[in-house]
């Protein structure tokens, strides 16, 4: 599904969103994750975590691209977990 999709399902608040978000983002998540992490189960959590956050910025936020906004999120979450 194209980002901009993904997006206006987080408008709408429509559930899917999530679901569309990580089939299409959730390795890349987790990758940025388990690499400042290196611990599984904290980078699955960390991942979740993330799908929360991105559901709580959308709406207002309308992010373009949203690849980045989503790797800057799980960044910040997983280096927060870190300390």
């Amino acid at each position: 599904m194209e980002d901009y999709k993904i997006v206006d399902l987080y408008w709408a608040r429509k559930e899917k969103a999530i679901d569309e978000t990580e089939k299409k983002y959730g390795r890349y998540c987790y990758s940025i994750a388990y690499n400042i992490l290196k611990d599984e189960l904290d980078s699955m959590e960390c991942v979740n975590d993330t799908y929360l956050k991105v559901w709580e910025k959308i709406p207002p936020a309308k992010p373009s691209p949203f690849s980045t906004f989503i790797g800057r999120i799980t960044r910040n979450i997983s280096i927060d977990r870190l300390r």
